[in-house]
């Protein structure tokens, strides 16, 4: 069975699309798109009809390039008023061998979070920290081990379900399944974290178009995030009101002159853009990477501060990312800023490389790792859905190919 899994991205700026196929050794993108973002804010919906029709738009490019509809998705949540608790939980073992099943791992984590979540929050997320085999063996993976009673750590996670029902809601009007619920920098940190970080604490940051989301993990599990309401799109509004032009120019201006530190701008560098007052203003390029740069500094510095007050561990690594992170010499920024301890996110899968997809393709791997540890095996497509796609991937393939090409010229004509 091929495990072709989809995961949708719901930012201010972009709606992301992505879907990705696990295989024992490596992982392909099979689709990465997006569309501009209508009806959001702050990742909640505020004009339902709006956000419908990006979604109806976004699913219906994904069937024109797969051939096969997506009805089956993980989708992100914000952070905003989400829960964190440590819980704990146990079932005893009734099987005849006396073995730990997938089964009795999904009772453990049930028992954990049994009672614990309020009416008015939505269980978001139960992340398994560890096990406990008979109460003294610990273990991150008790399937197949002999035991009478496992005991399961878990972090328990959850949101609000007012900023959740409604974005489900649209989804399953277009007839669309929501498997799974993460947080964004779940997929973040699956996507972008060495195997080191595994045994440290550190954090997280995704700048986002209208926030800012910093999450702290400590060996591999978020303890705790905040969201600052500061993103990329401060600096769109900083050069609007600046040189008096409208955000989609201001936009432009940040996009493809601006750059995220002065040392390399050049003041000869300009682009020529309509002023609501004095028809035509010229920017050049030093003075609005100025302006980048110090909207930057000051997220940098707010992001630094809700670090310090979310942890008082020592922070042994900062993983950035988001869109923003790939604007020019974000780089020298960081540097200045954070030192060593920090580093820009370098989302390199074929076919989306791009740091904007950090969190869809790492939901993916989230949620693929879930399954692993339940035994369980997934896909978005049936198994005759799956040989239909096999099917057309392979006359792709040749169509591609120079033969291909002759023979589809010939019967085309």
């Amino acid at each position: 069975m091929r495990k072709i899994i989809a995961s949708l991205d719901i930012g201010s700026d972009l709606i992301k699309l992505v879907v990705g196929e696990i295989t024992k050794t490596k992982f392909n993108i099979l689709l990465a798109i997006n569309e501009k973002s209508q009806g959001i804010k702050n990742g909640f919906i505020v004009n339902q009809e709006s956000f419908n029709e990006v979604i109806e738009e976004l699913f219906k490019k994904a069937h024109e390039i797969l051939g096969l509809n997506v009805r089956k998705v993980i989708v992100n949540v914000p952070m905003q008023n989400a829960k964190f608790e440590l819980v704990e939980g146990s079932t005893t073992i009734t099987n005849e061998e006396y073995q730990v099943t997938a089964n009795d791992i999904v009772r453990a984590m049930q028992a954990a979070c049994y009672n614990k979540v309020p009416e008015n929050m939505e269980l978001v997320n139960l992340i398994p920290i560890l096990f406990r085999i008979n109460n003294n063996i610990v273990t991150e993976s008790p399937l197949g081990m002999g035991a009478e009673k496992l005991s399961a750590k878990c972090m328990l996670v959850t949101a609000p379900k007012k900023g959740l029902e409604p974005i489900i809601k649209v989804l399953e009007k277009n007839q669309i399944e929501v498997i799974d619920l993460a947080l964004s920098s779940f997929g973040d940190y699956e996507e972008l974290h060495q195997e080191i970080n595994d045994d440290e604490v550190g954090a997280v940051v995704n700048i986002g178009s209208d926030k800012t989301e910093v999450s702290i993990f400590n060996k591999g599990v978020i303890t705790t995030g905040e969201v600052i309401n500061m993103g990329a799109i401060n600096i769109d509004k900083d050069l609007s009101y600046i040189y008096k032009i409208v955000p989609s120019d201001a936009k432009k201006v940040k996009e493809e002159l601006a750059l995220c530190h002065t040392n390399m701008a050049q003041p000869n560098e300009y682009l020529e853009c309509e002023a609501f007052e004095d028809g035509k203003v010229r920017l050049n390029q030093y003075e609005v990477s100025e302006i980048m740069m110090e909207r930057i500094k000051e997220i940098f510095n707010l992001v630094k501060k809700q670090i310090n007050l979310l942890t008082k561990k020592e922070i042994s690594y900062i993983i950035i990312t988001g869109g923003l992170t790939e604007a020019n010499d974000f780089d020298v920024l960081v540097d200045e800023n954070f030192g060593n301890i920090a580093r820009i996110a370098d989302v390199n899968e074929i076919g989306a490389r791009n740091n904007m997809y950090s969190t869809a393709i790492g939901l993916i791997k989230f949620y693929y790792r879930k399954l692993k540890l339940r035994g369980k095996e997934f896909s978005i497509f049936t198994l005759d859905e799956q040989e239909e796609f096999s099917g057309m991937q392979q006359r792709k393939g040749s169509e591609n190919s120079i033969l291909g090409k002759v023979f589809g010229i010939f019967f085309d004509n």
